[in-house]
């Protein structure tokens, strides 16, 4: 990418920060808008907890190390960064916004004027806008439409999608970036990334639900009429089926955390009685205590481990059928099967993961991976970097944002709340 159009125009970097791992990437463009990752990193969290900065001086410093892996990888340093959230109070909300056009064409002068007037729909109580989006445009009693221009209306709207986060937490995760000598060129809300990069278009406009299995937060999302409509987070991850092995076998974190990667299933087999597993590495004999229930050899059956493993899947399921549920989305809605389920993060990378949820959630799932973007290596085309690639493809995108709009107009007319409850219920019964 050095000469003629392949030249690079702009380098972006993007820093996902979990509760398991902090990744980061860096990624060029080309003149011609074609990306590849320069390079990407990654290290274990310190600091965070269930996406909250518990620890500043030591986020900070897994921020700059994991950003100082990958300019190393990609032989180019960034000054700034998008940066991918999680918990943190995460909420979304579609508000839609009118204004009268008295039946002529509609000018690019209106799109424009639309926007500004939707500024004043944010009112975010002293919680973090970190998106306001214009999802889809409605004119009169047309609803979908993407770009309204030349078309001729009585009444011109637009829902707005806007995601919050509790003000106090987002600062510290700002802030725990900008301490490692980094600007911050936008929060992106991390079931945003997610689905950008696990979901296609035609997913996200028919209807799909999306669960990002974490470390430490489990994001429940709902994917309709191409914008998302739900989106609700559980204080659960896989880091919580490490710590139920580590204690049913009284063994450490890092034990256990091997066992669950290496011999670890959500789905049990007749032959898992049979097979016995190891708990300790070669070379770690003898070093530290024995395994609860273990042989002379320090090995387990691998049905125990099974039965753990699933007693935190089911616990973990049933909250996300919950959410599911409370969001209309789950088995029948109205009548109509809900359709897909895509499962992601580093959680999804459990062997059997989406047979089980199939099986406990009823609807077709599937495991959702980055896309092949070029560059990107092996090691990280994996279900727990989904996040990060969507980073990068969000900050290709960059898209609108209401608050960047600005007019000389000001005069608006605002559905009231009922309006945007029943035009995202509307969205969810047509598409489910």
């Amino acid at each position: 990418m050095s000469g003629g159009a392949n030249r690079i125009e702009h380098v972006i970097g993007a820093v996902n920060i979990g509760s398991f791992r902090i990744s980061a990437m860096i990624a060029a463009v080309s003149e011609n808008g074609e990306m590849q990752v320069l390079g990407s990193g990654h290290r274990a969290s310190q600091g965070i907890k269930r996406g909250y900065v518990t620890d500043m001086a030591a986020a900070t410093y897994a921020v700059r190390d994991a950003l100082e892996r990958a300019e190393k990888l990609a032989g180019a340093s960034v000054d700034a960064v998008w940066l991918g959230a999680s918990g943190a109070g995460l909420t979304s909300e579609i508000r839609p916004v009118e204004i009268a056009i008295g039946g002529r064409r509609i000018e690019e002068e209106d799109i424009e004027h639309l926007l500004v007037t939707a500024q004043g729909s944010l009112e975010p109580d002293g919680r973090t806008v970190l998106h306001a989006q214009p999802a889809c445009y409605f004119l009169d009693g047309a609803d979908g439409v993407f770009n309204p221009q030349g078309l001729h209306a009585e009444r011109l709207g637009v829902d707005i999608h806007i995601m919050l986060a509790d003000g106090a937490p987002m600062r510290n995760v700002t802030e725990a970036v900008q301490r490692a000598h980094l600007e911050v060129q936008g929060v992106v809300a991390s079931p945003l990334a997610t689905g950008l990069a696990c979901l296609t278009e035609e997913e996200r406009d028919l209807g799909v639900a999306l669960v990002e299995f974490g470390g430490e937060v489990t994001n429940v999302s709902v994917y309709a009429g191409g914008m998302l409509v739900g989106l609700n987070a559980i204080q659960r991850g896989s880091a919580d089926i490490t710590d139920a092995i580590a204690s049913a076998f009284s063994i450490r974190r890092f034990q256990a955390e091997r066992l669950k990667c290496k011999h670890g299933s959500a789905i049990a087999s007749p032959a898992d009685h049979r097979e016995m597993i190891a708990v300790t590495a070669p070379g770690e004999e003898g070093r530290g205590p024995v395994a609860r229930g273990a042989d002379d050899r320090e090995q387990v059956p691998r049905a125990e481990l099974i039965t753990v493993i699933t007693g935190e899947l089911d616990a973990l399921m049933s909250e996300v059928g919950r959410s599911l549920e409370a969001m209309g989305y789950t088995g029948t809605n109205g009548g109509r099967q809900a359709r897909q389920v895509v499962l992601t993060g580093g959680g999804a990378e459990l062997a059997g993961l989406a047979d089980y949820t199939q099986s406990v959630l009823g609807v077709a799932v599937r495991i959702g991976r980055p896309p092949a973007l070029k560059g990107l290596p092996e090691a990280h085309s994996v279900p727990g970097f989904s996040t990060l690639a969507g980073l990068v493809l969000y900050a290709l995108r960059d898209p609108v944002d209401i608050r960047r709009v600005g007019s000389r107009f000001t005069r608006a007319h605002r559905p009231g709340p009922a309006a945007a409850v029943g035009r995202v219920w509307k969205a969810m019964r047509d598409f489910f």
